[in-house]
């Protein structure tokens, strides 16, 4: 299925849920995702749904000092 990723084209197995992409894609840790235009709560991460031709944006969140 074809997804569109941080601004970027990307053919990924058919997955269904977020979660299960998170994984595909090796993403860690706690990240905030924009589904779509609209953001995923860290709450709705689990259940929401991914389909062919959404846009995502994820970003990781990264300490410092």
């Amino acid at each position: 299925m074809l997804l569109t990723i941080n601004g970027e084209a990307q053919e990924v197995p058919a997955i269904d849920r977020l979660p299960a992409l998170l994984l595909h894609l090796g993403v860690e840790g706690t990240v905030a995702v924009e589904l779509n235009g609209k953001l995923v709560r860290r709450k709705d991460q689990e259940s929401a749904h991914v389909a062919e031709g959404d846009r995502l944006e994820i970003v990781h969140f990264v300490g410092g000092g």
